[in-house]
């Protein structure tokens, strides 16, 4: 790449923690250094420890001190961390990128002090806040942007629905380096710490990605798992994943207490925070990827799943629908328990779940985390032209 042709580009996000947003910064920070550019991440970090993958990118770590439970106090108590740091740093890039509204709200106060020209805000989904103090956060955070992207056509036209802004849309991908068929020997340690019934006979394991929330739509889940055991007693349900800014402890409660009177908790599998080894090998494990979500930016694990070789049940609506056809993965209600437990049930059937495999690798190629650097490249040089 031509020296003229390098941007220095800072990315930040909110954590150093495996979410959506986290992944796809880290991801498109590894790809953006592949195609010549020089990439910094800017992470809050609360315990210390980084990513835990190499990275050939540079990375500065923001020490996230203990903050108050009060989700507004924490919240501006994590955009002024960012403040304080960038404000005593040597800030010399062509592009500043926020991929949360944490982030985006500190760079918005940067650039009102002069201290950065510009800067971009991926909009991955909008929430609906009930405090007037986040809403306002979020508001300001895809306001004050010079661009906003997005990552489905379905939030595209929200965000042109709330805001009158066009956000351009760039492609999530999957790194195919990581997340494959090919067994390596990890699986069976992964089947021991969490006590997956592997190879036996009538005894499926269900994986779903992402933790214990409302948005992915959790209670459901389980309740559509409970039909399920009813005529295959020997069926696992794995929940994996869960770090998250937010508190859902009431709606963790609600959960265990509802597994508790199901009477499923002995075939319920609640594995908290994976390492970065981890998660590829438990998704090799499973017999099929279960996802009802209700919101979604994406679905990031969806793509892991299928680069897998999972079979996916997932709702029939936006974004999902955007990729995923019929004949790719079993298109469900989420509001349907009923829906989701027969889903699951047909999904057991090898001839259903190998057409379903089958089917969906054909979308692994079109996203590359290649493509969605060039997307984000072409969209920098854009703005650095009307800059």
């Amino acid at each position: 790449m031509p020296q003229s042709s390098k941007l220095r580009i800072a990315l930040l996000t909110y954590s150093t923690k495996p979410r959506g947003s986290v992944i796809h910064t880290l991801e498109l920070a590894e790809a953006l250094q592949a195609l010549g550019h020089q990439v910094c991440i800017y992470a809050l970090d609360k315990d210390g420890s980084g990513f835990e993958r190499h990275l050939s990118c540079e990375f500065q770590p923001i020490l996230a001190q203990p903050a108050p439970q009060e989700i507004d106090q924490l919240i501006q108590q994590r955009i002024q961390e960012f403040v304080d740091y960038l404000q005593n740093s040597s800030l010399d890039y062509d592009i500043y990128h926020a991929q949360d509204c944490i982030s985006a709200n500190a760079l918005a106060i940067l650039r009102s002090q002069g201290l950065i020209p510009h800067f971009v805000r991926t909009i991955h989904h909008i929430e609906d806040y009930n405090s007037p103090y986040l809403q306002a956060c979020q508001d300001r955070s895809i306001r004050e942007a010079e661009l906003c992207l997005c990552v489905s056509a379905g939030w595209q036209t929200q965000i042109y629905e709330h805001y009158q802004i066009h956000a351009p849309r760039v492609i999530n991908g999957v790194n195919l380096q990581r997340f494959s068929r090919d067994r390596n020997g990890t699986e069976s340690q992964i089947s021991q710490k969490f006590g997956l019934k592997l190879g036996l006979t009538n005894a499926p394991i269900y994986l779903t990605v992402g933790g214990i929330e409302p948005r992915k739509n959790s209670i459901k889940l389980i309740q559509a798992f409970a039909q399920v055991l009813a005529d295959c007693p020997k069926a696992q349900l794995v929940i994996a994943g869960g770090a998250t800014l937010f508190d859902y402890q009431a709606y963790r409660d609600q959960f265990l207490a509802i597994a508790q009177e199901l009477d499923i908790a002995k075939s319920l599998i609640i594995t908290g925070v994976l390492t970065d080894a981890e998660l590829p090998a438990l998704y090799r494990c499973a017999d099929a990827f279960v996802f009802p979500s209700a919101k979604e930016g994406w679905g990031l694990v969806i793509m892991e799943a299928i680069a897998s070789g999972l079979p996916i049940i997932t709702s029939n609506c936006p974004p999902f629908t955007e990729f995923l056809s019929n004949q790719q993965a079993l298109l469900v209600n989420p509001d349907d328990v009923g829906a989701i437990a027969q889903a699951m049930r047909l999904i057991r059937q090898s001839d259903v779940s190998q057409a379903l495999v089958q089917a969906s690798q054909s979308i692994l190629p079109k996203y590359t985390w290649e493509n969605s650097a060039q997307m984000h490249t072409a969209h920098y040089k854009k703005m650095q032209k009307l800059g």
